[in-house]
């Protein structure tokens, strides 16, 4: 298993050559199919938390958007981490959030996310596409000193040079030794990979289409 560039074509393709230095072994006790819903969302979660947020035991983490892809592999690595994990989404997300190990939980459809946390973070995670506004009141949210990290790219981590809060937009990049670090802890059941849908080949076009709506469930698997 990997993750391959994503500046070239053939993401559809049955074969690819790889770099086999980009690969990691699959793990054992999931199907290889399942093994694709990993790389990409698993590493841009490890590489926000522990690369630049550089997270640790005991600390505070706001995780905005935790009911998505990336979310879930977020609030499952931050609460192995020893953090107290604050994470947002639906209130239809409120049990699999819970099961993944999040202390709270603030339904985002329900209430002002930024009013509802009443204890600075020492990091920020944003995953969702929020207003700039609501952007900032979270990092408002974010202790001095602390991270905003962000995956959203078309809009940039709002920092605080005055209180020391750094904000650092995440591109996330192929890391075999990470993504080995990832595949261990599914094996040792630590980590669960959440597929939200199996689709064959064949469906892909309806597959681009519900992306473009913005209805997909989470990370599907497209099998050949």
């Amino acid at each position: 298993m990997g993750f391959l560039p994503f500046v070239s074509n053939g993401a559809a393709a049955e074969y690819v050559v790889v770099d086999a230095a980009s690969l990691a072994a699959a793990p054992a006790g999931i199907p290889l199919g399942d093994a694709a819903a990993l790389p990409v969302v698993g590493l841009t979660a490890w590489q926000a938390l522990f690369e630049h947020a550089e997270l640790t035991d005991g600390q505070r983490i706001i995780v905005n958007g935790a009911s998505g892809a990336v979310g879930g592999y977020a609030v499952q690595l931050a609460k192995a981490a020893g953090a107290h994990v604050i994470a947002t989404g639906s209130g239809r997300s409120h049990d699999r959030l819970l099961a993944q190990g999040a202390d709270e939980i603030i339904d985002h459809t329900a209430t002002d996310v930024a009013a509802a946390i009443d204890e600075p973070a020492d990091v920020l995670l944003n995953l969702a596409p929020i207003t700039p506004d609501q952007f900032e009141a979270l990092a408002g949210r974010v202790r001095d000193g602390g991270v905003v990290v962000n995956t959203t790219v078309w809009m940039p981590a709002p920092g605080d040079e005055q209180r020391g809060v750094r904000g650092i937009d995440l591109y996330v990049r192929s890391d075999a030794d990470q993504l080995a670090e990832l595949v261990a802890r599914v094996d040792r059941g630590e980590l669960t990979v959440d597929i939200a849908e199996r689709v064959v080949l064949a469906d892909l076009p309806d597959v681009h289409a519900r992306a473009a709506a913005g209805t997909l469930p989470g990370k599907l698997v497209v099998l050949p």
